[in-house]
């Protein structure tokens, strides 16, 4: 799950993905298609980039995109149960061997940047780690606009080029082998569009606001940039037969889960962003802890700096802790790929506290021993079922 199930966040792995971006934006051919059958509905009129009537918090406008997953995973359901009965037709529009190229080019992608994760997807089965692959793929090329080596030249317009470019891929007209992934997998899970245009909306954030003067702002800015990549995920992760949670509940907690990393990985990365002059951190709090920019900008480490990230801690455990009810939901093959990111993603807010709250010259990490002591405990939680899960928790 980016609980969901994130995939990847951004600010997170900030590498050179140059070979992965577009160099141009001309569309393949018809002939160069995969698939005459990638077609898909334009989707529904996407939520305007701001909330539109001010008597609702930003809260309250995110669950509503929540609520509009779980009733197209609802509506999927029921047309998969539907579509059993119908005869199975030999698909042979589908060019299998240009597909499958574009999935090991994805899985290579994967592999490099994100190689915990991608140890976890070995579990599931191959049609789902293909997908999360794709939806991985597109989520770092997007990152890589605004935080990427050419990030200097990236402007709006060129965001509104790979938005367009966007609309073309979920209408079955893919540009480039990853594109073509990506437009084969929406076509077979119950993804909208509009969670991708609302990440392209956060990278447009990054480009015109350096400042968030209170949490519903900052809140709005982490779900774009990565509670959208939980959201996208759950159809793909699969929800347990068995499970007796609802569908609601599971894109919940997977929304929590992008909120608890993007809020890890700002506060992680204090220093690194006030370099590039940006401060993700609520304006508000700084200032009623007695902080302000210049306090940042100095990166001294003092009694009201530790007692300001104490409570910023303290916040996003409590997005882990949601996060949490609803992984043990989730199929059981695509359980430990995101037990092993929620767990080795909470471990760098432990890492803050052993660097005594210094986040402004040292970088929080987890060491590699630590990765590997807490697969097999991602794997033993991913083998459990919510009440075991309970009971383990609380020491029974």
């Amino acid at each position: 799950m980016s609980a969901v199930l994130c995939v990847v966040c951004p600010k997170e792995n900030a590498h050179s993905l140059v070979s992965l971006m577009p160099r141009n934006y001309c569309r393949c051919s018809s002939g160069n298609k995969l698939s005459s059958k990638l077609s898909f509905s334009s989707g529904v009129s996407a939520y305007s980039s701001a909330v539109a009537n001010p008597s609702r918090s930003v809260q309250e406008w995110v669950h509503e995109v929540v609520l509009k997953q779980a009733d197209l995973m609802r509506e999927h359901r029921r047309k998969t149960a539907m579509d059993l009965e119908k005869p199975i037709e030999n698909d042979r529009s589908t060019n299998w061997n240009r597909l499958n190229e574009a999935f090991e080019r994805c899985r290579e992608v994967t592999a490099e940047y994100a190689k915990t994760f991608y140890l976890g997807t070995l579990l599931m089965t191959p049609e789902r780690q293909r997908a999360i692959w794709a939806i991985d793929v597109w989520c770092r090329r997007t990152d890589e606009l605004v935080d990427g080596p050419n990030a200097i030249y990236i402007t709006p317009k060129a965001l509104e080029i790979w938005e367009t470019r966007l609309n073309d891929l979920f209408e079955g007209q893919p540009y480039d082998v990853y594109d073509a992934a990506l437009s084969y997998t929406i076509s077979k899970y119950p993804v909208d569009i509009q969670l991708f245009k609302d990440m392209i909306e956060g990278m447009k954030l990054d480009l015109r606001k350096s400042r968030y003067e209170n949490f519903d702002e900052l809140y709005l800015y982490c779900y774009y940039v990565a509670g959208t990549v939980g959201l996208m995920s759950v159809p793909v992760m699969g929800i347990a037969p068995e499970s007796k949670a609802s569908i609601e509940s599971v894109y919940n907690a997977a929304l929590a889960l992008g909120i608890a990393n993007q809020l890890t990985n700002i506060l992680r990365d204090v220093g690194e962003d006030a370099i590039r002059g940006r401060i993700y951190l609520p304006q508000d709090e700084l200032a009623q802890a007695g902080l302000s920019d210049d306090d940042i900008f100095r990166g001294k480490v003092t009694d009201k700096w530790r007692s300001f990230m104490k409570g910023q801690i303290k916040r996003a455990r409590m997005f882990y802790d949601e996060a949490e009810k609803g992984v043990s939901e989730l199929n059981l093959t695509s359980r430990w790929a995101v037990w092993a990111s929620l767990l080795l993603y909470r471990q760098i807010l432990d890492a803050i506290e052993a660097n005594d709250y210094n986040n402004f010259t040292k970088r929080a990490y987890v060491a590699k021993v630590q990765k590997l002591a807490s697969l097999p405990v991602a794997y033993a939680r991913a083998l459990m079922r919510p009440s075991k899960l309970a009971k383990f928790e609380l020491g029974w």
